[in-house]
């Protein structure tokens, strides 16, 4: 072994350092090589002790030329690479060095050289070497952002190459004997740990008028930046306004804007997207964005200038996110407006005047984004005056029309329809808070024209290739979807000047007619198909609500699509493409555009709707259950209505009082009320408290604020149960249990039940309020309460009643059950000794006879004994038969039963099917004489 490599394997702790062994280290002052390990690239080694002690001695006057000689001799024997372990004397060398530039300029060559090493790969002796000196390699790589400090531009430019070169780390160029390359991210991760980016960020505040320190400085922090660890660094040391305020310096070479840029894409992706845009929202990195925006918009005609001026457009996009951004202040909206307008729009602005965009994709890009940044920029209500001003909805509305084929365009076939399809989702947005423009602008004539063109045969064949474009291709469905929502989105404002338009030009029939022709069109692309339906719904019941009239145009061809959608087979609702949206549409609709119009209400009634109302609750999905019988409670005022819920039955015969009843039960449970096994009352103080009920506890309350008494009843359906049950009557319902009866008790009770809950609550908020009432009221209060204490004492004792009488009945039918149970075994019994008797006639000749003799004996005292004079008797059996049953003229003889015989003559089947060929019994047959046959007459 060389003296290096026993140096190297040596466990000795280095001077200024906690103590790694507790064997002394002893470092020669030059190893001693062979030829083969120099071959090898093994280390001269160096005492890095002496020469820090070399460097730190001041009190010498011609010790420059000594010390420069060591540094240099330190950058020759550590040219392959820089070893973990030596790491931070090195840096304590080059650090001594910075110190002794500003005195001594001779020393900026040997900090340069060290500089250079620290390019090199770091390299680790044992494989715990990365671990054990991470503190130490941390701290040494941090003192290269301090370093920046110096103001001397080579090593400023080195400091950025050498980080750089962290994240292109190339491998050993000579072997090294007994070490091995660190990991190639491992400089980069103590980069992180050390804390670099921050400090080299500080840096930029150094370098104002130094082009190009400052591009090398950016350079690395582009590469810092793609760590988020790095990047939440800078956040905090304020990179993001720094860098942004001198987006705008003069940079010849342009790398100042493109590495920039790509700094605060990284810091708004890997840090807080809220803290970068909290720093950006000042007027100052405004006034920088809008002017680079502007030069690139006016100036920039290079593929490479209209990517970086989308770049500054998407980063400005999401600072106008912040509703304290001072984009109008800047005068930024102003010029956003008008470059997203200046095609559709003619403009005189000089900023605009001769520009034209291509169909490149930048530019097509471009116009996409500028229609998005009016959406986020129109939530901010000062921006809806320069949105006027700039005729937004003009231009937007210039979309909304059928392709122009023959006319010469600037955009292709797909690029204008996402365009136009972009252009009407910006309108559902703007539209609303700008709906003077809209009217003047004949918006609601121009998007039913369109409509109509989406609904017609039209040889249009989409490309369907853009998010707005989803489910669009080869048909209009992306078009129609997208000019639903914008019809919707102006009704829902209930703005009636809008919606008197919308009637008059037919808006009503002709979403009927499409709502008919979209439902052919089911079997492809299903889910955009729901949603348009549900529009078209919401739109109908935007425009019919509150008024007859347009309730009457609806008519029966509307409710016709309603029943056509309610009978949607059930199982869809849980496929997720849409149908539960589609029923919310379709219940919102019938409380719409049917309730209150009474011929409707009568069609929809003759078409068995309540009975798909029904069908709907009895699917037992609570999302649905609380519509539904609000729809039901309104539909209950219709006279005819009764006769149609009590016709109703579900699944095993169910009612609808019973189905009610049910979800009462189902509500009660869920709710926590307190109830026995039988469903009956438990505590008659508070039949209908709820656990929450139970948990919250009363507070004073304002006159206006509801109590929770009050709020309960439109939190569940009780409410609406009650409401339908007292419309039907609480009499003569049919298909109740026992159980059910029990529990419309307490429905019934329901309105008295929450009454005595109110006075309950208002005399305990009296209690906490310290208040007296006077004599009089508190007798009152007082037999309030006792008065609904008895009602529910009343109605426990009543279904006690019940349970008892029940179980009376239960007893009854059982023991009819039992009497049933004995009467079929008594007649079993006589079947069988019926049969025994037989069997003995049959074996038993003594016994037969005895049977005969007794019925004879029967027929004779059974006739009448005085026969008149000249009377014919006639007998009735025949004589010599020796037969115990009545006979007639085919007698049937029941022999012993093949199972207790067995043999061939049992079969009479096949007994007959083996007859002999000649005569025999056959002959017989034919042969024998009936008793009593008529003579035959002989002819004349």
């Amino acid at each position: 072994m060389s003296v290096a490599e026993a140096a190297g394997t040596s466990e000795v702790p280095e001077p200024g350092r906690r103590n790694r062994s507790s064997s002394p280290r002893q470092i020669p002052v030059v190893g001693v090589v062979t030829e083969d390990e120099d071959a090898q690239g093994a280390f001269k080694t160096m005492d890095l002790n002496r020469v820090i002690k070399l460097l730190e001695e001041t009190d010498k006057d011609d010790l420059e030329e000594e010390q420069l000689k060591s540094v240099k001799k330190l950058v020759q024997c550590y040219q392959n690479g820089l070893p973990l372990r030596d790491l931070a004397q090195i840096f304590k060398i080059l650090n001594l060095c910075a110190e002794k530039i500003e005195n001594q300029p001779h020393f900026i060559e040997s900090a340069f050289n060290i500089l250079k090493l620290c390019g090199l790969p770091f390299l680790k002796k044992k494989v715990s070497d990365e671990i054990t000196y991470a503190e130490d390699t941390a701290n040494s790589i941090a003192l290269l952002g301090e370093l920046m400090k110096i103001p001397n531009s080579e090593l400023r430019i080195q400091i950025c190459k050498c980080i750089v070169d962290f994240y292109h780390a190339e491998p050993l160029k000579k072997h090294i004997t007994g070490y091995q390359q660190a990991s190639s991210s491992y400089k980069i991760k103590m980069a992180e740990v050390g804390g670099l980016a921050k400090k080299m960020v500080q840096s930029l505040a150094l370098l104002e008028n130094q082009l190009v320190e400052k591009l090398w400085v950016l350079k690395a922090l582009q590469h810092l930046s793609t760590s988020e660890v790095n990047c939440t660094l800078m956040m905090k040391a304020q990179a993001a306004s720094g860098i942004c305020a001198h987006l705008n310096d003069p940079d010849p070479s342009g790398q100042l804007l493109f590495r920039s840029s790509e700094i605060l894409w990284n810091l708004l992706e890997k840090s807080s997207k809220e803290e970068i845009i909290q720093q950006l929202s000042n007027l100052e990195c405004l006034l920088t964005l809008k002017e680079v925006f502007k030069n690139l918009f006016m100036r920039g005609f290079s593929h490479y200038d209209r990517q970086l001026r989308n770049d500054i457009l998407v980063i400005t996009t999401i600072i106008a996110q912040n509703p304290g951004a001072p984009m109008i202040e800047c005068g930024f909206t102003r010029d956003l407006i008008l470059f997203a307008t200046f095609n559709e729009v003619k403009s005189q602005n000089p900023l605009v005047k001769g520009l034209k965009l291509s169909n490149s994709y930048e530019d097509f890009e471009l116009k996409k984004l500028l229609f998005n940044i009016i959406v986020i920029l129109c939530k901010d209500l000062p921006t809806i005056q320069l949105l006027i001003d700039g005729k937004v909805i003009l231009a937007l509305l210039t979309y909304v029309k059928k392709p122009e084929k023959h006319k010469t365009i600037e955009w292709s076939a797909a690029q204008y329809e996402e365009l136009q399809l972009h252009a009407i989702a910006t309108l559902s947005s703007v539209a609303p808070l700008l709906t003077e423009e809209y009217m003047l602008c004949q918006g609601n004539a121009r998007v039913l024209a369109f409509l109509q063109w989406c609904e017609s045969e039209d040889s249009f064949f989409s490309h369907g290739n853009s998010y707005h474009g989803t489910g669009g291709r080869g048909n209009k469905f992306a078009q129609m979807r997208y000019s639903l929502r914008l019809l919707r989105a102006m009704v829902y404002l209930e703005d009636e000047t809008i919606n008197n338009d919308l009637c008059e030009k037919g808006t009503i029939q002709q979403l009927i007619g499409v709502f008919k022709n979209i439902i052919k069109s089911h079997d492809k692309e299903e889910a955009i198909v729901l949603e348009i339906q549900s529009d078209i719904l919401l739109i109908l019941s935007g425009l019919c609500e509150h008024h007859i009239p347009r309730k009457e145009i609806f008519g029966t061809e509307g409710v016709d699509i309603i029943l056509h959608v309610m009978k949607t087979d059930p199982m869809k609702f849980q496929s997720g493409l849409g149908y539960n949206v589609l029923l919310f549409s379709t219940l919102d609709s019938i409380w719409c555009c049917i309730l209150g119009c009474y011929p409707l209400e009568d069609y929809f009634l003759e078409k068995e709707g309540i009975f798909l109302l029904l069908d709907l609750l009895a699917l037992n999905q609570k999302k649905f259950c609380n519509l539904v019988l609000g729809i039901m409670v309104e539909f209950c005022d219709n006279p005819k209505t009764t006769a149609h819920v009590n016709t109703w039955r579900g699944k095993k015969d169910q009612t609808a009082a019973s189905l009610l009843i049910k979800l009462w039960r189902k509500e009660e449970k869920e709710l926590g009320v307190k109830r026995d096994k039988h469903g009956m009352i438990i505590d008659t103080k508070k039949p209908l408290f709820t656990s929450f009920q139970e948990e919250q506890k009363i507070m004073p309350l304002p006159a206006n604020c509801p109590t929770i008494a009050i709020m309960d009843v439109a939190e569940n359906i009780r409410a609406k149960i009650y409401a339908v049950l007292g419309k039907l009557d609480f009499e003569n319902l049919p298909g109740l249990s026992a159980e059910d009866f029990v529990t419309l008790c307490i429905i019934h009770r329901y309105l008295d039940f929450k009454i005595g809950e109110i006075w309950n609550e208002i005399y305990e908020e009296i209690k906490l309020e310290k208040l007296r009432p006077v004599t009089t009221d508190k007798k009152i209060l007082e037999a309030i309460t006792t008065a609904s204490e008895n009602i529910g004492k009343m109605v426990a004792s009543l279904q006690s009643e019940m349970i008892e009488s029940q179980a009376h009945q239960d007893v009854q039918n059982e023991q009819k059950v039992y009497a049933k149970i004995q009467a079929t075994h008594k007649q079993r019994e006589l079947a069988s000794k019926s049969w025994e008797n037989f069997l003995a006639r049959t074996s038993n000749a003594k016994t037969l006879k005895k049977a005969k003799r007794l019925q004879e004996k029967a027929i004779e005292s059974s006739r009448y004994s005085g026969q008149p004079p000249n009377a014919i008797f006639h007998r009735t059996d025949i004589k010599g038969l020796n037969t115990t049953v009545p006979s007639g003229r085919v007698v049937t003889v029941e022999s012993t039963p093949a199972r207790l015989l067995g043999g061939p003559l049992a079969d009479t089947d096949i007994a007959l099917k083996k007859l002999p060929i000649r005569g025999g019994a056959l002959q017989r047959v034919r042969a024998a004489k009936t008793v009593n046959e008529p003579k035959k007459i002989a002819p004349t």
